[in-house]
């Protein structure tokens, strides 16, 4: 078989490797690991136990810097790490300095750019996009193709639908100003946001609030109501069956 596995690289009891797979130096994979075809693992990642990475996975990739860009790539980024009993899909790009804790499932194609933090047991879809300066809680779900701009933060339990689109830039990439002004979405616990909606920068959703489907989200989410239309407006209250606190015992 072709493989690369530096000198320096410890693995564990147990770990399986596919074909054409390259473990730079220092990195670290836990006991009973399985690692599919043509994996990259890049310098001084941690994987955890019992993690599956599927086909083509590239762990702790270094980030990209166009002389137009607006921020420089730093020098100093941290190795990635992925916690225990992960999932990782076919073809799915994690970067350096991700922190991703355990149990979570990464579909395939999905990408997450550096300096982004994941807690326990998420679900991240297929081709789904995190971009960089990002932090998720725990137990949260992101369906296909949904896109989580920079700067956003999301808390525990919250629901984001196939083709969502969040931003950070009033601006449009015009004008200097922008640059005092770059701000992603707040979703606080509970808050939901519907298929092919789109969030508007800076914007919070409260605890249990919902975005309906295609709506616009040009004001802050109260809590526990549905926001329709666009530019969104506070339709009506979040039916009771709905509420996370009816339902925590059903997401354990």
């Amino acid at each position: 078989m072709n493989r690369y596995i530096d000198s320096s690289a410890k693995l564990g009891n147990n770990v399986t490797l596919g074909h054409n797979v390259v473990i730079m130096e220092d990195v670290v994979i836990g006991d009973g690991c399985l690692i599919g075809n043509n994996v990259v693992i890049h310098a001084g990642s941690r994987i955890g136990e019992a993690v599956r990475m599927d086909d083509n996975v590239i762990i702790g990739k270094k980030p990209l810097s166009s002389p137009r860009s607006i921020f420089k790539v730093p020098t100093d980024l941290k190795p990635a790490v992925i916690g225990s009993f992960c999932q990782i899909g076919a073809n799915v790009v994690i970067y350096c300095q991700c922190e991703i804790g355990e149990r979570n499932l990464i579909a395939d194609l999905a990408t997450i750019r550096e300096n982004v933090k994941i807690g326990d047991l998420n679900i991240i879809g297929r081709n789904v996009a995190i971009e960089n300066f990002v932090t998720i809680g725990s137990r949260n779900k992101f369906e296909t193709n949904c896109y989580i701009t920079a700067y956003s933060e999301v808390e525990d339990y919250c629901f984001v639908a196939p083709g969502v689109v969040t931003s950070n830039d009033n601006y449009m990439a015009r004008d200097p100003e922008r640059f005092n002004h770059f701000k992603g979405v707040t979703m606080k616990t509970g808050s939901r946001i519907g298929a092919a909606a789109t969030i508007l920068p800076g914007k919070v959703l409260h605890p249990d609030a919902a975005v309906a489907a295609a709506a616009v989200l040009t004001k802050d989410a109260q809590s526990e109501m549905i926001h329709l239309g666009s530019p969104a407006k506070p339709f009506r209250e979040v039916p009771e069956a709905q509420l996370l606190k009816n339902n925590l015992d059903k997401k354990k």
